[in-house]
């Protein structure tokens, strides 16, 4: 038969309360961690789905913090794009009060205002969000505007608004100052008008006349000439001639000369002489007073918005378009501009995709945001011109002060909104906050995914304190029994089995 040793039933028990021992701690570290083990082998068949569950709240978190890092950027963008929507309606409310003003100290006031609105624009378009630039696209390393004083006064070489401003101003007036038109009268009593044969100055659109007697025709050729013939019978006093000019930037305006028997007449009136040729000459004279006075005004005004147009319409690959010259009061015509000679205001990424394109998130699974912004979209650049012009262009203190500082106003006014039916600022701000509801939208069901996700992984991997503590108890009593019996055992003796005496 065999027989069991004491010691090796000791032993046995010894490893048995080390085994409980074991078994305790465990308890012990579910009841503290609420986790029924510390790895997936331990959670047996349930540790298939643990490992999905945790990849999909990982995923989940990722999203949320692209959603977050977004969410900032755009934030941020919106500030900015705020501030300048503000600045082109607090630039239209001092160029309204400007001309109730009027003279001088109107204008000045302007100008003033517009030289600080472009500092704080060019400021908010080269706002950084961490380590990128909003507004440059996809290049978000490199700062989107040159500096306000490159735009305006130019860098070393390259000539900035001002200089092309004028520049553009010189080929326009012409060498007589009268918009590259041309006064002359071919025969005794008539009076003719040309065009320069450039791209320059003012162009005659149409004429119509009341004058009695006089014939009129024209604008015919090109370049194109308009005459008035007054050897037919003198005009009456009210008769008058309106002639219709392009301007440089597209618009247009009237002129018209009015027949007085007043000697000397007033503006934009011709006194009615003794016979055909003195008439031809007086009007040929107040023709010429005039078109001084529509060259200096609205036609200046007119040119600093083509220039101010060719430099905010270019970029890196499209230098802007300069005067062909020095000299640039009979320059014939515009040639490309180039990096070295020209400031280039816009240094971002010029893509031919939507700019909103420019910079892209993944928010979910199945869902990207677009929330690139480019300093020279259409919204953002008119407004900038808008302002960068009325810096650049200083109203003299002359005669013509009011009207030229009307006319500046009326051209620019309506580009600090933006370009009728165009883009404007608040379209982009509107694009913005639709990415913005996306986001939230996107945020708040993530946070629905991973409550219930955390639920259902809880209810694998979690215990519950009261059947824990339930365990640990009955352990407990095991343990301490079982210790009671092996230290029982240490205490048995072959003493305890012999007889007395023996």
């Amino acid at each position: 038969m065999t027989t069991s040793t004491i010691g090796g039933t000791t032993a046995a028990n010894i490893q048995s309360l080390i085994n409980l021992r074991s078994q305790l701690d465990d308890l012990q570290r579910q009841l503290s961690t609420g986790k029924k083990s510390t790895t997936y082998a331990g959670l047996g068949l349930g540790r298939g789905v643990t490992v999905s569950l945790n990849s999909q709240l990982s995923a989940i978190n990722s999203f949320d913090q692209t959603i977050s890092n977004v969410s900032t950027k755009i934030s941020v963008a919106q500030l900015s794009l705020g501030n300048m929507f503000d600045i082109g309606n607090s630039l239209k409310t001092a160029m309204a009060q400007g001309n109730s003003g009027g003279g001088t100290l109107g204008a000045t006031a302007v100008q003033q205002n517009a030289n600080i609105s472009l500092d704080e624009m060019i400021g908010d378009l080269n706002t950084q969000a961490g380590a990128g630039y909003l507004f440059s696209g996809r290049d978000t390393d490199k700062a989107p505007v040159k500096t306000y004083d490159h735009i305006l006064n130019g860098n070393g070489s390259q000539a900035g608004l001002k200089q092309i401003i004028s520049e553009r101003n010189q080929a326009d007036l012409g060498a007589n100052g009268l918009g590259r038109l041309t006064l002359s009268s071919p025969s005794a009593g008539t009076a003719t008008l040309t065009e320069d044969a450039t791209t320059f100055g003012m162009k005659i659109a149409s004429v119509t006349s009341t004058l009695s007697n006089a014939t009129v025709s024209g604008p015919t050729g090109s370049p194109a000439t308009m005459s008035v013939d007054f050897t037919g019978g003198n005009p009456s006093p009210g008769d008058a001639i309106t002639m219709r000019f392009t301007m440089p930037d597209g618009s247009t305006e009237n002129m018209t000369m009015t027949a007085t028997t007043a000697n000397p007449p007033g503006a934009n009136s011709f006194t009615i002489g003794a016979n055909a040729s003195d008439t031809a000459a007086n009007f040929q004279s107040g023709m010429t007073s005039a078109l001084g006075t529509l060259a200096a005004t609205s036609l200046t005004a007119a040119s600093a918005v083509q220039a101010s147009n060719e430099f905010f319409n270019a970029d890196a690959n499209n230098p802007p378009l300069r005067v062909d010259g020095p000299p640039f009061d009979s320059a014939s015509g515009l040639v490309a501009g180039t990096s070295a000679n020209s400031v280039i205001w816009y240094q971002g990424e010029t893509g031919s995709d939507p700019a909103r394109s420019s910079a892209t998130a993944r928010i979910d699974p199945s869902l990207t945001v677009n929330y690139g912004v480019r300093a020279n979209e259409q919204g953002i650049r008119s407004l900038l011109q808008g302002v960068a012009t009325m810096a650049a262009v200083t109203v003299p203190n002359d005669a013509n002060t009011s009207a030229l500082s009307s006319a500046f106003n009326q051209r620019v006014a309506p580009s600090l909104n933006g370009t009728a039916g165009g883009q404007t600022v608040s379209n982009i701000q509107t694009d913005l906050a639709n990415a913005q509801v996306a986001l939230n939208s996107a945020t708040q069901r993530h946070a629905q995914q991973s409550s219930t996700l955390s639920t259902y992984l809880d209810q694998i991997q979690g215990v519950s304190n009261e059947q824990v503590g339930a365990e640990i108890l009955t352990l407990q009593t095991r343990l301490q029994a079982s210790m009671q019996v092996t230290a029982m055992l240490y205490q048995t003796s072959l003493v305890n089995y012999m007889p007395p005496g023996g």
